[in-house]
């Protein structure tokens, strides 16, 4: 007697009638078969016809099909994988080859005792999916994908090369030439292999089987160097005030310097080590793995059960902090990034700076409040476009910088308002030039700059709105320059963000409207992002509020945003280093300065940030 198990029975009910059979098929596939192959309940949108799926439009998996193309997320918060997922692409070779290829991998997994699921691209590209009943680490995966790969030039081995990122469609999902990821079986057979997967005799079979090509994979990363990123970073044993940037990597990714680091369990105690030797505690460590904060370094404790991995974190921490004792630094730093070794930047003008003193911060504060009215008065002359985005933004970090200086006069260069805002320092220098350009300007060119200081800059209050912004009550709250978070999530979500956070009770999404004077679809759009990463919620009577619990610092961390800020500020740097040195060789004297020549490099002449400004207005920020 033939008995059929009864999961294999238990499939989603068909849509109400009146959808076709096409959409009933597509739509059981997807509630079917995607949420037991993610490796996380997370899929992302492509809102460019397939072309990219960025992080911010990740959304939690539902059982409805999205009107997108979606691929879900391959490897889990702790850095493991519930299936292998083969992408055979036809552009490399063409279709020929990828149905020759996948018949080969058909072959070998029947071979080796396995099932899979498969399904075919409207372009002719194939998926095969190999469920396991056990979830293998990222390692282990990409191991076998890159085995595979080395064996079949159609198959894509980059989705499983990438912990972060890695993600796939999966049947039932809209394609980018239309249609759909459609099975290359019944939805019944392919029903039973996803609830009956592979065992772990299964997958080591698939590995003996692959061990040659598994060691020759290896092998070719032992001969490939890390970026200069990674390279020459900082000892993990070195008490520095952050982590290198070598070890925030590993931490994140769970990629290594194979030469540096044998295995998994090196490099996981080089990970701890280093975060140790930073400052970090024990549960800041523990925090970032069971968030999936740090995935890499969660992936390299799979390898204990569940309820061990906590216990050999801390034996690891315990060995990270021996060593540290065993071999101390003779120069520990203080951990503090707030603590400048530079001093700040003047804000006023030599032949200003008698007036301005004789103001008390108070009374600059009123009027930078009072500013703030006006450009709150002024903000829908700013068209909803990425210029004017990107204007309403710059003013923002002015008014940032005057608050932090508690002066209306401003000296920060170009390069601290591109930190500011995440543009390109070319960028703001253009943005600036149009803005002081307008014909009652929110922002005046007091002097432009020399040498290593900037161009002076003061916040002037427009005289066709002066009345209008000193009768209206002070907006509560700080006023917020380009919050790195937002880096990643786009500057509409960031003014709809403001808008809540300003706001003492939920709003309406008309309201929001109206106060970020974006249009309705942008408004939105920004909603959705900012729900999908739980920043803001929705109540019952459908109005919107921010949710407090969710940290946007931790965010920015997940997204790997502070890193991207840091490496522009090491750029920053080396080009004040390179700035400083033109001027030591080229300019000799005030007159010089004052009057420079035609060979002198205009688009270098602003200094970059301060170490100051980098703590104050880019990581503070993201608290």
């Amino acid at each position: 007697m033939i008995i059929v198990p009864q999961h294999a029975r238990v499939l989603p009910a068909l849509p109400e009638s009146g959808v076709s059979r096409t959409e009933n098929d597509h739509a059981r596939a997807w509630a079917a078969l995607a949420p037991l192959l993610a490796g996380q309940p997370r899929v992302r949108l492509s809102r460019d016809a397939g072309k990219t799926y960025p992080q911010k439009y990740e959304r939690t998996l539902t059982e409805a099909v999205p009107s997108f193309p979606a691929a879900v997320r391959i490897f889990g918060t702790d850095g493991t994988c519930a299936a292998i997922f083969l992408d055979f692409d036809s552009s490399v070779a063409g279709i020929d080859w990828v149905e020759a290829d996948v018949r080969a991998v058909q072959t070998w997994l029947y071979s080796c005792g396995a099932r899979w699921i498969e399904d075919y691209s409207p372009n002719g590209g194939r998926h095969v999916y190999i469920p396991l009943a056990d979830r293998v680490t990222f390692s282990q995966a990409r191991d076998l994908v890159e085995a595979l790969g080395n064996r079949h030039r159609s198959l894509d081995k980059t989705p499983h090369q990438n912990l972060l990122h890695g993600c796939m469609r999966t049947p039932g999902s809209p394609h980018k030439r239309g249609g759909y990821q459609q099975l290359a079986m019944s939805l019944n057979m392919a029903y039973d292999v996803v609830r009956r997967p592979n065992s772990d005799s299964v997958w080591a079979a698939m590995n003996a089987d692959l061990a040659a090509e598994i060691a020759a994979a290896r092998s070719m990363r032992l001969e490939q160097s890390f970026t200069a990123a990674t390279t020459g970073a900082p000892a993990a044993t070195r008490l520095t005030a952050k982590m290198s940037r070598a070890m925030q990597q590993m931490a994140l990714t769970g990629l290594y310097d194979a030469n540096r680091y044998a295995t998994d369990s090196d490099a996981r105690q080089a990970v701890i080590a280093g975060a140790a030797a930073a400052g970090l505690e024990l549960t800041d460590v523990e925090r970032r793995i069971l968030q999936g904060t740090w995935p890499g370094l969660a992936s390299f404790y799979a390898r204990y059960s569940s309820r061990n991995r906590i216990p050999a974190l801390k034996r690891d921490w315990a060995k990270a902090l021996s060593h540290l004792r065993k071999n101390p630094t003779s120069n520990p730093r203080n951990n503090n990034v707030r603590i400048s070794p530079t001093s700040q930047p003047c804000t006023q003008a030599p032949g200003i700076l008698g007036r301005a003193a004789s103001k008390s911060p108070d009374a600059e504060h009123r009027f930078i409040r009072t500013w703030r009215n006006a450009l709150t008065l002024r903000e829908h002359a700013y068209q909803d476009s990425r210029t004017g985005l990107a204007r309403r933004m710059v003013l923002r970090a002015l008014g940032e910088a005057a608050h932090m200086t508690a002066s209306r006069f401003i000296e920060f260069g170009d390069r601290s308002i591109a930190v500011a805002t995440g543009l390109d320092h070319t960028t703001v220098g253009s943005h600036l030039r149009a803005l002081r350009g307008e014909s009652n300007p929110l922002v005046t060119l007091v002097e432009q700059g020399r040498g290593t200081k900037g161009d002076l800059y003061m916040l002037t209050i427009p005289e066709d709105v002066k009345e209008a912004a000193e009768d209206l009550s002070w907006q509560k709250g700080k006023i917020h320059a380009l919050r790195p978070v937002f880096r990643e999530l786009g500057l509409p979500a960031a003014f709809v963000y403001e808008a809540l956070e300003h706001s003492p009770t939920p709003i309406p999404t008309a309201e929001i409207v109206r106060v970020t004077k974006l249009s309705r679809t942008a408004v939105w759009e920004a909603l959705e992002v900012l729900a999908a990463w739980k920043m803001i919620s929705r109540n019952p009577t459908r109005d919107w509020a921010v949710v407090a619990a969710t940290s946007l610092k931790e965010l920015a961390e997940h997204f790997g945003v502070l890193e991207v800020v840091a490496e522009q500020l090491n750029r920053h740097r080396i080009e004040r280093i390179i700035w400083k040195e033109w001027l030591s060789k080229n300019v000799h004297t005030v007159a010089e300065l004052l009057s420079p020549g035609e060979d002198y490099p205009w688009e270098m002449f602003e200094g970059p940030p301060d170490d100051w400004t980098l703590a104050d207005m880019a990581f503070t920020a993201a608290s």
